[in-house]
């Protein structure tokens, strides 16, 4: 009992911080264990705004925050998908929708019936049997309803928001739960002389702050998983290549839409995610393929409508830490990893992993046992989302940059050409119960990127070619009046969650 750890010591604010902060707080009273966040004012803030991926819906209710209280503070949107722009062919475009993709039949995913009856010329594009494609491409949002065997019975939705104003939306909340928090700049960590744990940092004001256990959220700086405890990093420039990126927020302008841009480039991709008070850009990009300069030219030309503010230069490299927790410490955020993003999956891995911490939580000894497992676990989940987000690079058509050729030509994971040869062969799909993106994901990127399978599953053809353009013509049916029964985006967020400007 008395090897129980008393109190937790947050290195790092921002996004991470904070969502650690707020969550820990509400698994533990003070009384329990006491949480400390130590948040330097020397580290500036984007502010262009964060995509999300459904997941985080979980991490807010498990949090008991009101939906619209939260999208009002943070000038949030709804989000139904993705919309990849040119990653395929130039000028091409499909939607990488959250939610159901048709209906299985026969106990098989509904592609393999499409992909017989498109092949004919008989069955629409695969967006059109999607709910969430539809209403986004008609900018219509609604929560879920009553409504049956209907798609609005069951919307799945994602959330577009300001990410600053999200973490200080989650820094009232842990202040609240009586979370301490000291604004100061760590100037070194101690560690102890015996087995090398954390015992303590010393911070610029010459405080010392002492704990049983900490976590890195400083960012890339990494202060205490790579510069106090030497934790490598691995790294993965060989596979996701960008290694920039300019942002700034411009002026709204148009509809609002529900889902964010992925718009490629020619040396990387410009993402656009519209918020209530202006829309955040950036422009991703590989530095060995197009200078500085030419790249903030790139975005400042591409955007909607009138820049905010000078555009802001962040540099990075894609890769995870060899351990992602070490002795009495856990990175979580950008300390232990960056994934591009692409696939807007940057808060979901740092929800998952104070999920993780929570579900393997120590005590002062910090079992190796434990850490081994998590650290496993944790692996496990960023090579998945790491071959995902190759998949989009490696699976173009594009012939008009280098960068393009290199990315189609690249040597991949085998993990990754594993599941690219057997869809390829079969419309197959293998998804482990623990991947983050389901065999839809798959199939929406690989379908929309032009990949089409050899054959479909021989059980399609035990059913009658006029069955299966009848389900099909069901389908978009329901589909195409479940969107029609859909609020327009701007006026559902007017009327319930409108942000008090």
């Amino acid at each position: 009992m008395n090897e129980k750890i008393k109190k937790i010591v947050i290195v790092g604010g921002g996004t991470a911080g904070w969502m650690t902060a707020a969550r820990l707080s509400k698994a533990f009273t003070k009384e329990l264990c006491e949480i400390h966040l130590i948040e330097s004012p020397d580290i500036p803030t984007v502010g262009v705004g964060e995509a999300t991926i459904p997941h985080v819906r979980h991490f807010n209710t498990a949090l008991e925050i009101d939906d619209d209280e939260f999208v009002k503070h943070t000038q949030g949107t709804f989000k139904l998908g993705i919309e990849f722009v040119g990653w395929g062919k130039p000028g091409e475009r499909y939607m990488h929708a959250f939610g159901d993709l048709g209906r299985d039949m026969l106990n098989l995913h509904f592609h393999h019936f499409w992909q017989k009856m498109h092949a004919q010329g008989k069955a629409e594009p695969f967006g059109a049997y999607s709910y969430n494609t539809a209403a986004a491409y008609q900018n219509r949002f609604m929560r879920s309803i009553e409504a049956g065997n209907s798609p609005l019975s069951n919307i799945t939705y994602a959330y577009q928001f300001d990410a600053n104003l999200y973490a200080d939306f989650l820094r009232d909340y842990a202040l609240k739960r009586g979370v301490t928090r000291t604004e100061a700049t760590v100037a070194q960590v101690n560690l102890n002389a015996n087995d090398g744990f954390i015992s303590g940092v010393s911070l610029n004001s010459g405080e010392q702050i002492t704990g049983d256990f900490f976590v890195d959220c400083s960012g890339f700086k990494a202060l205490l998983i790579d510069k106090a405890l030497g934790v490598d990093f691995v790294d993965w420039s060989e596979y996701l290549p960008c290694d920039r990126a300019w942002a700034v927020a411009c002026e709204n302008k148009g509809e609002l839409k529900p889902y964010t841009q992925s718009i490629a480039q020619p040396a990387g991709w410009q993402w656009r995610i519209p918020l209530q008070h202006r829309t955040g850009n950036g422009h991703v990009f590989s530095s060995k393929f197009m200078a500085e300069d030419e790249a903030r030219e790139i975005l400042l030309n591409n955007l909607d409508g009138k820049a905010l503010a000078e555009p802001r230069l962040l540099k990075f490299k894609a890769g995870k830490r060899e351990k992602f927790w070490h002795k009495n410490c856990v990175a979580i955020g950008l300390s232990s990893g960056f994934l591009e993003p692409l696939e807007s999956t940057s808060i979901h891995l740092i929800q998952t992993a104070i999920d993780r911490l929570l579900a393997h939580f120590p005590d002062r000894n910090c079992d190796p046992t434990v850490t081994a497992h998590y650290n496993e676990n944790t692996h496990r989940e960023y090579d998945s989302v790491r071959d995902f987000l190759i998949l989009h690079y490696h699976v173009n058509q594009r012939d008009d940059s280098d960068f393009w050729r290199y990315c189609r030509n690249m040597k991949i994971p085998d993990t990754l050409k594993a599941r690219i040869d057997l869809f390829r062969a079969s419309g197959q799909i293998y998804c482990s119960k623990d991947d983050l993106f389901s065999a839809v994901s798959w199939v929406e990127v690989l379908l929309g990127q032009n990949i089409t399978p050899q054959s479909y599953h021989p059980l399609v053809d035990s059913m009658a070619e006029s069955d299966i353009a009848l389900r099909l013509e069901r389908i978009k049916g329901v589909v195409d009046a479940s969107v029609e029964h859909t609020s327009k985006h701007a006026e559902y967020i007017q009327r319930t969650c409108a942000a008090k400007n």
